[in-house]
């Protein structure tokens, strides 16, 4: 902060940048301003502005532009009245922002402000809740857009890190030798290494746990509405996710004092924390392009559907009749092919026509019949057809969305940087 004789200090508010000399800052009229004199490091001066320049001393006020032109005039002038076609009471909370009260307005300005029915400590009251509600916005902003601020990058850097442990610690839990050790009295010192290992992934969990935990409350508290932050899916797959952790420490067996149906649905709602990649798309463009691109083609994926479904259906049916239902004893096949028991029901037939659609092609199943091979041939070139149809429009949906996305990113960090 420079305030001396030859320094010269720029006030910006809204937009509008008012350059003083840096000693006038000490005796400013306005009581806000002046405070800026007093402040010696940087975290006292965005106490009293929004933000701060360093390089051109320049102090931004993120406030009504043209009501400070008003209150800049009442320091000329030595009359302030209220700005024409703006409410009273946001002029009001303007002058209150700045340090100035009802005193200094006009005579007429002071009846208009009395004839809304409001005590000027119910006013200061409404302008003490408006910085609440800045202050709120600024936390939502920082939790809920990666982009907004540099808080707000380094707290989606350090999510992006729980999730990777999170997801890490999720597959090493499902290693045969990660909880137990297996013959302990022959090996006991791999016991006590697996013990060891056991020790930290609890430490680790229960840290990845305390900040996804921390990070949805905190995301609840400063949402706008809450009905609809609970009815966000993804919100829903933290809480289902987190939840199991809670109820294993309450139980006396831990995770193992459940069995049964609820031991079971517990570790599938463990294994939900998968989910939590999903996550990843709050930061990453290509995640955020996948998602639009599947809600704007959702009629078209359904469409997709159908078509495997019809086709899945008729090929699953001719399968079973050719490979299986003419010949129900399979006295045409050999012992090396007899597989007719693949196609003994047309489900069991419909993963045959499935994997041949796809043209995947596992091998476990496939026709021996010269009826099932020529059906299989068909079913394979149906199925490429049928797939390309609607992926051209998807794609085209694709490079659309991801252009668009990228666009309102540039436009985004423009608005916040300027």
């Amino acid at each position: 902060m420079k305030f001396g004789k030859k320094s010269v200090c720029v006030l910006n508010v809204g937009g509008t940048r008012y350059a003083f000399p840096g000693e006038v800052i000490r005796d400013f009229p306005l009581q806000r301003v002046s405070r800026l004199h007093a402040c010696v490091t940087e975290k006292e001066v965005l106490e009293v502005c929004d933000d701060y320049d360093q390089d051109n001393n320049e102090f931004f006020f993120d406030r009504h532009a043209q009501a400070f032109v008003f209150i800049m005039l009442y320091l000329r002038s030595g009359k302030l009245r209220f700005v024409p076609g703006v409410c009273a009471l946001s002029f009001y909370s303007e002058m209150l922002y700045w340090g100035l009260g009802s005193a200094h307005l006009e005579f007429c300005c002071q009846r208009r402000l009395d004839d809304t029915g409001y005590s000027e400590e119910d006013l200061i009251m409404r302008a003490e809740d408006n910085e609440s509600r800045r202050w709120l916005e600024w936390m939502r902003r920082t939790f809920e857009e990666p982009g907004s601020s540099v808080a707000a990058q380094l707290l989606a850097l350090l999510s992006v890190i729980f999730v990777i442990i999170s997801m890490v610690m999720l597959c090493m839990s499902t290693l045969p030798d990660w909880n137990t050790a297996k013959h302990n009295t022959v090996e006991e010192h791999r016991y006590t290494h697996t013990k060891a290992h056991a020790c930290k992934q609890g430490i680790v969990e229960a840290v990845c746990i305390g900040w996804f935990t921390a990070e949805c409350v905190v995301r609840f508290l400063v949402a706008k509405d809450k009905l609809v932050f609970l009815c966000r899916p993804l919100n829903l797959i933290d809480v289902a996710a987190i939840t199991p952790y809670y109820v294993s420490m309450v139980m006396p067996g831990g995770a193992g004092g459940l069995s049964g149906v609820a031991g079971v649905t517990l570790r599938v709602l463990r294994m939900m924390r998968v989910f939590w990649l999903v996550k990843l798309a709050r930061h990453f463009l290509g995640l955020q392009t996948l998602g639009l691109t599947l809600r704007r083609c959702r009629h078209e994926m359904a469409t997709l559907a159908i078509f495997l479904t019809v086709a899945t259906a008729i090929y699953s049916a001719l399968a079973q009749l050719l490979e299986h239902g003419l010949d129900p004893d399979h006295r045409n096949l050999d012992d090396r092919s007899n597989r007719g028991g693949d196609y003994a029901s047309i489900p069991a037939a419909a993963w045959w026509a499935v994997i041949s659609m796809t043209t995947v092609g596992y091998g476990d199943v496939y026709p021996v019949t010269v009826g099932g091979r020529m059906l299989g041939g068909l079913c394979v070139v149906s199925g490429i057809v049928l797939l390309a149809l609607p992926i051209t429009f998807i794609y085209h949906s694709f490079v659309q969305c991801y252009n668009e996305l990228k666009l309102r990113s540039a436009r985004y960090t423009h608005t916040h940087t300027h």
